[in-house]
């Protein structure tokens, strides 16, 4: 029985050093890595709303302009990744 305890007390200070260890790796990211990753984020919904316009788009210089701006988000998202 006290070898159960014992393993369980090891099992629950395992996951605590890995949650430790987790949160610690998302806290040392620098202010420009976290600048990067919401910009990304903004990016990509935007990206996500010019797809869901473009699939309504019936006017032609309307889906051009928008597959322009699609283009333009790719190229911006690929240059921060």
């Amino acid at each position: 029985m006290a070898r159960g305890w014992e393993s369980k007390d090891v099992e629950s200070q395992v996951e605590l050093l890995e949650a430790k260890q987790e949160k610690s790796t998302s806290a040392a990211k620098t202010a420009e890595q976290l600048r990067r990753d919401q910009e990304r984020k903004d990016l990509q919904l935007s990206r996500i709303r010019i797809v869901n316009d473009l699939e309504s788009a019936t006017h032609p210089q309307h889906r051009k302009s928008l597959e322009a701006a699609l283009a333009h988000l790719d190229k911006k998202i690929s240059e921060i990744v």
